[in-house]
């Protein structure tokens, strides 16, 4: 395995694979641990970065100017060597750029930049996308971090639950299981007003899924048990998933999603892809707080 890259605050301490630039680990002072435990026997992950592409693709083929390339779900930087660019004691900055290999599955020039800053009990964490080509570069992008469930703190697994920023009362998504592609038919929130009370049976159709989410921001935990509070500005989408059983629940922040049932069309077409213009760079920041019980 590739030696983590380790940061600290003092308050915080994360430990960061460069394979992926993947986030393995966020612990507080007294060493209590608030990311996945990575049981293979639900999912082995841990907080993948989806890019360039945020779920799956129609027969998982990127369609260019009539080609097609064979890109599986939520792309290939989760599993690609970044370059370690800086690793100082409270921040580590890692990078990737486009190559033959990425070229045969996504034929445009990129650079990604995967910023991690810790201060105080705030992780702050900066994905940055810049096309360094000659022509526009489409792609989506998402955060997947896995955050333990129950949380540290002493909380029954039962009392957690999301705290929006903003009342959610729009319909929610789901993808088909056997395609991974998100359905046309939506489904009745189970957010009532700005929370949603979290239980496992929400996830035996698969991730809950917002295509255009009002909050900007939101709460993890449960009352009498450590919080955690999540920023992110700058994607408009959000999944929720787990494995019925598993000792976790990923709070992802999107920028992009699956392709919708149907859509069959160049990718540079489809909803939720952002196109960055020659020369240009855009920026995707989630922030992790941590409030111990």
């Amino acid at each position: 395995m590739t030696d983590l890259i380790t940061i600290s605050s003092g308050g915080l301490t994360a430990q960061i694979n460069p394979l992926g630039a993947e986030l393995w680990s966020l612990t507080d002072a007294a060493g209590a641990q608030y990311m996945t435990d990575a049981d293979p026997a639900f999912w082995g992950g841990h907080a993948p970065l989806l890019f360039p592409i945020v779920g799956s693709l129609a027969g998982d083929r990127l369609l260019v100017d009539s080609a097609e390339y064979p890109l599986p779900r939520h792309g290939f930087a989760r599993r690609s060597n970044f370059d370690v660019l800086v690793a100082e004691d409270d921040f580590a900055l890692f990078g990737l750029s486009d190559s033959d290999a990425t070229h045969a599955v996504f034929p445009f020039a990129f650079k990604l930049a995967l910023a991690f800053r810790l201060d105080g009990a705030t992780l702050h964490t900066v994905a940055t996308v810049t096309n360094p080509g000659t022509d526009p570069l489409p792609f989506s992008i998402g955060y997947h971090p896995a955050f333990a469930w129950p949380l540290p703190g002493g909380a029954d697994k039962a009392a957690h639950k999301l705290v929006f920023a903003q009342a959610e009362p729009q319909d929610v998504r789901r993808v088909t299981p056997a395609t991974g592609l998100l359905r046309a038919a939506s489904e009745p929130t189970p957010v009532v007003g700005r929370e949603l009370a979290l239980d496992e049976s929400l996830f035996t159709a698969d991730a809950l899924i917002w295509a255009g989410l009002n909050s900007r921001a939101l709460s993890y935990g449960a009352e009498g048990g450590a919080w955690l509070d999540l920023e992110f500005p700058d994607t408009p989408d959000l999944g929720l998933w787990q494995v019925p059983g598993a000792r976790y629940i990923c709070i992802e922040p999107w920028a992009g999603h699956a392709d919708p049932e149907g859509f069959a069309d160049e990718f540079s077409t489809k909803p939720g892809v952002i196109t960055l213009a020659p020369g240009a760079s855009r920026r995707f920041a989630l922030s992790v707080t941590v409030r111990g019980a």
